[in-house]
């Protein structure tokens, strides 16, 4: 028999099993995490008011400058499109590009 054996179970107040606990490097491997957005990204959006692209490119700690130059635009104009609160969806796939993220976590 071949049952994985770094799993718990952990049984609920009526001795049914009710949860399965697995090391996250399995979790991972089994599950698309391309769309998990970090508590983080989040809570730049939330506490500071970012965009989705602005609290990313601040999650990556990278400044727009970086990411501009990555777009080959300046500076001023990477910042208009971080501010605005609905850019285009070619824009937005750009970014992510120049980002290394899928598009799909800047539609939040």
């Amino acid at each position: 028999m071949n049952a994985p054996t770094n799993i718990q179970i952990i049984h609920g107040v009526d001795g049914l099993p009710a949860f399965v606990v697995i090391p996250y490097a399995d979790y991972i491997a089994t599950h698309p995490h391309e769309d998990l957005v970090p508590d983080a990204v989040v809570g730049l959006m939330v506490k500071e008011g970012l965009t989705p692209i602005g609290a990313w490119r601040r999650h990556l700690g990278l400044t727009q400058t970086q990411v501009a130059t990555k777009l080959d635009i300046s500076q001023a104009a990477y910042a208009q499109q971080e501010a605005a609160r609905r850019p285009r969806k070619a824009t937005r796939e750009k970014i992510a590009v120049a980002m290394g993220i899928p598009v799909e976590l800047l539609d939040l």
